[in-house]
């Protein structure tokens, strides 16, 4: 299993055990190129995970449509091996901001 393929199993088991719907849409020749990884929502709310094996960084792509997320309202964010263990709270704590809203 590559690194970023452990990155990816992580974060379905942290998205599962937030009971949160989410797609991993394909970006081939008829999907969207640049599109995260994990395409997800909870209560409403939409979020995209981008998910890199360690030193790797986004494409330009990929970052246009992370910010293109942000931009329309929704979260998004970049995990790897150094910050998966994050990415629980970051998602609970953005929720918990956007119920209070």
């Amino acid at each position: 299993m590559t690194p970023e393929a452990k990155v990816k199993k992580q974060v379905r088991q942290i998205l599962t055990e937030l009971d949160m719907y989410y797609v991993m849409p394909a970006t081939g020749g008829y999907g969207n190129s640049g599109a995260p990884d994990f395409i997800c929502c909870l209560k409403g709310l939409f979020i995209g995970v981008e998910c890199k094996a360690k030193g790797n960084k986004p494409t330009a792509l990929q970052l246009k449509n992370l910010s293109d997320i942000k931009k329309s309202g929704g979260f998004s964010i970049v995990i790897d091996e150094t910050n998966i263990d994050i990415l629980r709270l970051e998602l609970l704590e953005w929720l918990d901001m956007k119920q209070v809203n």
